[in-house]
């Protein structure tokens, strides 16, 4: 146990003086406010956009009075022009979208982009209104009841929101960053623990000296652990308190409290502490295989892209978890992460991703172990 705590604070000394290391740890969890916060924003800009923003509207025929009566509910900039003029001004950005009208044919120009699909939604409301009004008006001239034909059916909505999406985005995608900035935590400190150590020359002094290879490995394999879990707890924090600003600042989230459960909480940080053991055992593993430290740093690089990948896959084709892939690492957080969110988690999944990820970690540092038991460790 004292040579295990000598190698431990031997190897945290080395993380916490290094520089690179202690930013990779403590700035990288600073990305994940930037994340949920920018993304929230965006996803309010868009959703609430301003209609003056797309409402200015050219038209090449005069509007009649109910027509202007309408186009003033509907908040409709109106601009008159022949078709020339107006597909000029659409061109130079002074309108959003122009109507020509050939007899009873209207016609909305434009070209893709977001102001245009606004104000072509705009334009159809409009439309779709005036048409109901004709129609009204056609009928009580030729004295038909009008409200028996235009209201022949009442349809009404009774439509519950059972999950927000831009909550759900930012839920998922934030617990996402946190698995990634764990794993960026942990690729320097565990290349420059055994790469880096095999390049100075220093790891063939290390095993010369009267201590266990199990004793070295796990005191390397614990630096690099704690170094990644401060990340992971301090991206928790971060995330948290992000989520209670993006719930307070923007109206995407009205009504909904973005304060995660206890449960929930709970959860997450069980999967940082698994994680973390995890990649810091992979890291390890991969990094102890390399003879120079740009070498290890090559190998560890996918990692970071690996960890991200599934949970994005999974989320974007809207994959469950089931019993296989509560095996699969990292796509088994994520999935059991959602499960957590909508108060479906199956226990037995759970169970499994613990006891499967467990497996993988003791697997792990036997193989660290086996592999620092050899002199072929310092070639």
């Amino acid at each position: 146990m004292n040579s295990l705590l000598i190698i431990l604070k031997k190897e945290l000394k080395e993380v916490f003086r290094d520089k690179k290391s202690l930013s990779m740890m403590l700035i990288i969890p600073f990305m994940i406010p930037l994340i949920i916060i920018g993304m929230s924003a965006l996803f309010n800009m868009e959703t609430n956009k301003d209609i003056k923003t797309y409402n200015k509207i050219g038209f090449n025929y005069e509007l009649s009075e109910d027509e202007l009566n309408l186009a003033k509910e509907f908040k409709i900039d109106v601009t008159y022009g022949d078709d020339a003029k107006l597909k000029e001004d659409y061109d130079n950005g002074v309108i959003n979208l122009y109507v020509t009208k050939d007899d009873n044919t209207y016609v909305l120009n434009g070209t893709t982009s977001d102001n245009t699909s606004y104000a072509v939604d705009l334009l159809n409301g409009y439309f779709a209104a005036y048409k109901e009004q004709l129609q009204v008006k056609y009928l009580n001239e030729n004295n038909i009841d009008s409200d028996k034909v235009v209201n022949i059916i009442n349809v009404k909505e009774n439509i519950k929101e059972k999950e927000n999406f831009f909550q759900n985005y930012i839920f998922t995608y934030g617990f996402l960053f946190i698995i990634m900035a764990i794993t960026v935590s942990s690729t320097y400190p565990a290349t420059d623990a055994t790469a880096g150590e095999k390049e100075r020359g220093t790891l063939e002094t290390l095993i010369t000296f009267p201590i266990k290879s199990k004793d070295i490995i796990l005191g390397k394999f614990l630096s690099v652990f704690i170094s990644n879990f401060i990340t992971g707890v301090l991206s928790l924090i971060l995330y948290y308190v992000s989520l209670i600003i993006s719930g307070n600042t923007f109206k995407i989230y009205e009504g909904i409290n973005l304060a995660l459960p206890l449960g929930t909480f709970l959860y997450i940080f069980a999967v940082i502490f698994l994680y973390s053991i995890l990649i810091a055992g992979v890291c390890i593993a991969v990094a102890s295989k390399c003879k120079t430290f740009k070498e290890a740093q090559s190998a560890l690089t996918p990692f970071t892209f690996l960890s991200l990948f599934p949970g994005m896959l999974a989320f974007m084709i809207n994959l469950k978890s089931s019993l296989a892939l509560s095996f699969v690492p990292c796509l088994n957080f994520v999935l059991l992460f959602q499960d957590v969110m909508a108060h479906n988690l199956n226990i037995l999944y759970l169970v499994v991703m613990f006891a499967s990820t467990i497996a993988l970690i003791g697997i792990l540092l036997a193989l660290i172990i086996k592999q620092y038991k050899s002199e072929k460790i310092i070639i």
